[in-house]
């Protein structure tokens, strides 16, 4: 961890403002933290426990910036519960120094989740932000997690969280979102827009099994977190999974990820889905 801190900082101070057009290269982490609200709260959530998963939320992204020898520049999440447990995490952990910014909307969701987006002042500058509806057949508005834009100069980052496949009907719930998403993007590129990233966790595998999952079901391994890109960038992908968010699968063998919650019973994780890391590259 010194040596992650290490790194960190040495980026940190040697970072100057810099427009996401004008750069080579871009990180960007998404992480689904799995029920990332204010404490106390339901199924004995007290404030200590928040603390504890705020802080190794605060760790895997130091030790993300020391794997890949640079601070993740965007830091988007699924599953926040409020602007509030965002503003604990940059302001009351080890991501205090870093410079992180907070983009952050309330959602229409039933469980009242939302995306959410950091990124570092020293790194973007941030154009426009908005939450974009979902919208069912009759106009009404879903109730559910809106996608988030967050337009820079260079690249538009969206952050999906797609309804889940619990209950009738989330698979013609799923294709609405994935075509709202593409019609943004779309939008955005009609626009004069360059590039487009797209980003979260869009409740279906639809990468396929041949790579590493990010979640693990009866034992088998899915890919739902994941990212599209479109207009003049290249990304290379990594589904990030350090030791730190691993625990021994006893059902099933292997590792699985510690999660925070099992039904109503506190397990101490803290995610039942590990990040992704995109490195960004911009064509010419």
């Amino acid at each position: 961890m010194k040596k992650a801190v290490s790194i960190i900082f040495a980026v940190w101070l040697a970072g100057g403002i810099c427009r996401a057009g004008e750069r080579d290269s871009l990180l960007v982490m998404f992480w689904n933290v799995e029920n990332f609200f204010e404490a106390p709260g339901e199924r004995g959530w007290t404030k200590k426990r928040f603390y504890a998963k705020s802080n190794a939320i605060a760790s895997t992204v130091l030790l993300c910036g020391d794997a890949f020898g640079r601070v993740p520049d965007v830091v988007a999440f699924a599953e926040v519960g409020s602007r509030a447990v965002l503003s604990a995490l940059t302001g009351g952990t080890l991501l205090r120094k870093l410079g992180y910014r907070i983009v952050h909307f309330e959602s229409p969701d039933r469980r009242g989740i939302d995306c959410a987006l950091l990124y570092r002042g020293a790194s973007l500058e941030l154009v426009a932000s908005s939450p974009r509806h979902l919208f069912a057949a009759d106009g009404s508005v879903m109730r559910t997690r809106d996608i988030l834009l967050a337009e820079f100069p260079g690249l538009d980052i969206l952050v999906n969280h797609h309804p889940s496949k619990v209950g009738d009907g989330g698979g013609d719930r799923r294709r609405i979102a994935m075509d709202r998403m593409r019609f943004l993007c779309d939008s955005l590129r009609a626009e004069g827009h360059p590039a487009q990233l797209c980003v979260g966790d869009f409740n279906d595998d639809v990468w396929g099994s041949g790579g590493a999952g990010t979640i693990k079901y009866n034992g088998s391994w899915e890919k739902i977190d994941g990212y599209f890109g479109f207009g003049a960038l290249q990304v290379r992908e990594t589904v990030f999974a350090p030791p730190f968010l691993c625990e021994p699968d006893k059902a099933f063998g292997g590792l699985k990820p510690r999660r925070t919650f099992v039904g109503p019973a506190y397990k101490g994780g803290i995610s039942d889905h590990f990040p992704i890391v995109c490195e960004i590259s911009f064509g010419k």
